[in-house]
């Protein structure tokens, strides 16, 4: 399934019923008196959210949702049926914004929940509303109050535990290919990943952890360079950053420093969000660079380190089942057994 995160909708809520001008006639009853019924309300449009999907890809082949009319009120004081109301169902962690995108205006976080956002219009009343002691056969009725439109555009932020950050081809896919069930695209080139992907980490008796995986982040890419700003935005509901380095990359300290600014220079609280820092790749480097590479990290930021490699699968597991047992914020030191590079 192709992924999108944000859509433009118009939006319509239904137009209430006319009321009825009418009057009761019945043999031998001369004067019967006004009867005309109330039109029906309008139909709402309603918002509920959904964990079966998690993209907003629907909405690029249906963009107009109108909710139905009220129907008019008849004679003998009968009611005009309601408007069905309209429901659009959409991944959670969607959010509603106005036309230019200054304002949100509704957050769906919650699974069947409905939400309405639009009122329809309430039906008008009929002839019988507006009896009284000095007009006891009114001839008026109202018309039907209009509904509610405007166009709005959805923006899908993705809700995940953890949200896996790094520059292009530092091997976030792999992992997360390796880890879930999740299926993203993975190569040796920089921007494989084009869209988010999640995962879902199950493992024996420990709750789920869902992770997501966001298109590698560039240089100034909180101002929109690279793959834009945006994806920068589906990292901020999670509680955790997975900061994956190459270290086979000549200038780790480097790498790991674009990764911080640009999370802290987007704002939101991104550079706060608790940091677990993993060293990727470690096959392709012999014992003494190894070392080197992971001690030069630990001493620049101070922060224990896990080093992993999709070909030594103890590394990944130990990794793995530190995740799953939330113990983020205790002091651990990585000390993986080198893998040596494999000869050709």
């Amino acid at each position: 399934m192709k992924f999108l995160d944000e859509a433009k909708i118009f939006l319509q809520s239904g137009k209430g019923g006319n009321g009825c001008v009418s009057f009761r006639r019945e043999k031998y009853v001369e004067f019967g008196g006004p009867d005309g019924g109330d039109g029906g309300n309008g139909g709402n449009v309603v918002f509920k959210g959904s964990k079966n999907t998690n993209t907003l890809i629907d909405f690029r082949f249906q963009q107009h949702f109108k909710a139905q009319k009220g129907k008019d009120g008849a004679g003998k004081k009968k009611k005009g049926a309601n408007g069905s109301t309209v429901y659009i169902e959409v991944p959670l962690g969607t959010s509603v914004y106005n036309d230019d995108f200054s304002v949100k205006l509704l957050d769906i976080q919650d699974e069947n929940i409905e939400k309405v956002f639009l009122k329809g219009g309430k039906g008008g009343f009929g002839n019988h509303k507006f009896k009284s002691s000095k007009n006891i056969s009114p001839k008026r009725a109202n018309m039907g109050y209009p509904g509610e439109e405007m166009w709005v555009w959805l923006r899908l932020n993705l809700i995940a535990d953890i949200g896996i950050v790094g520059l292009p081809n530092a091997g976030k896919s792999s992992f997360l290919k390796f880890v879930t069930n999740a299926n993203p695209k993975v190569g040796s080139y920089p921007f494989t990943t084009l869209f988010p992907n999640l995962g879902v980490i199950r493992y024996k008796n420990y709750k789920d952890i869902i992770i997501a995986d966001i298109p590698g982040i560039i240089k100034n890419a909180f101002s929109g360079a690279g793959l834009g700003l945006k994806f920068l935005g589906h990292i901020e509901k999670c509680t955790y950053l997975l900061h994956l380095v190459d270290i086979s990359k000549k200038d780790i300290i480097k790498d790991y420093k674009i990764i911080r600014n640009e999370l802290y220079k987007y704002g939101k609280g991104l550079d706060r969000k608790q940091e677990i820092l993993v060293l990727t790749k470690i096959d392709l480097l012999n014992k003494d660079d190894y070392n080197e590479k992971v001690n030069l990290l630990k001493r620049y930021t101070k922060k224990s380190i896990h080093a992993i490699s999709v070909k030594n699968k103890k590394t990944i597991n130990k990794l793995v089942l530190n995740l799953l047992e939330r113990r983020f914020e205790k002091e651990y030191i990585e000390e993986e057994k080198w893998t040596p590079l494999k000869k050709n």
